[in-house]
C-alpha cells in the first residue's frame, strides 16, 4: 500500500498549517491552523473492507510544566508518552482521498464533534474519527 500528500515531502517537516502550534518569536509558540493534510493511497489488497487513519505522536513529554517556558527546557530524560492526535475509522475502499483541511480546520475546545467525521458522512459510509474529550 502507498500512502502520500502532496503538501510536505517525505522526510520532511510538515508544514506549520497542518500542526496545532508553530514557533513565535513573543510567545514561543502560537496556535496554527490545525489542519489535516490532504492524504491519497492506493496499491491496497484486493478484499480491503475499510481503512483506519491514526495520527501516533510517540515522544509526548509526559509532564508539561517545561513546554514553551520562558527560560526552561524540556529535560532529554524526561519520559515521553504516546498521544494519538488524529483516528479516522471506517474509511471505505472506495475513498482514496482525504483532502486539506476536511477532517480537521482549527482549534477549537474540547477537539473535534463527532463521532461522525465532519466532512463525507453521508457519501463515504459514515466515516468516524477519535474525540479530544478530556
Amino acid at each position: 500500500m502507498k500512502l502520500w500528500s502532496k503538501a510536505f515531502a517525505d522526510n520532511a517537516p510538515i508544514p506549520g498549517e497542518f500542526a496545532f502550534c508553530v514557533p513565535d518569536a513573543a510567545s514561543h509558540v502560537a496556535l496554527s491552523a490545525n489542519r489535516n493534510p490532504d492524504l491519497h493511497w492506493d496499491d491496497f489488497p484486493a478484499g480491503t473492507r475499510s481503512f483506519a487513519l491514526i495520527v501516533h505522536d510517540p515522544d509526548v513529554p509526559s509532564k508539561g510544566d517545561d513546554v514553551n517556558q520562558e527560560g526552561r527546557e524540556v529535560p532529554a530524560s524526561l519520559p515521553r508518552v504516546d498521544f494519538f492526535h488524529w483516528v479516522l475509522v471506517d474509511i471505505p475502499p472506495g475513498l482514496n482521498t482525504i483532502s486539506a483541511a476536511t477532517h480537521s480546520d482549527g482549534v477549537i475546545a474540547r477537539g473535534k464533534p463527532g463521532p461522525e467525521a465532519l466532512v463525507g458522512t453521508a457519501t463515504a459510509g459514515g466515516l468516524r474519527h477519535g474525540l479530544n474529550d478530556y
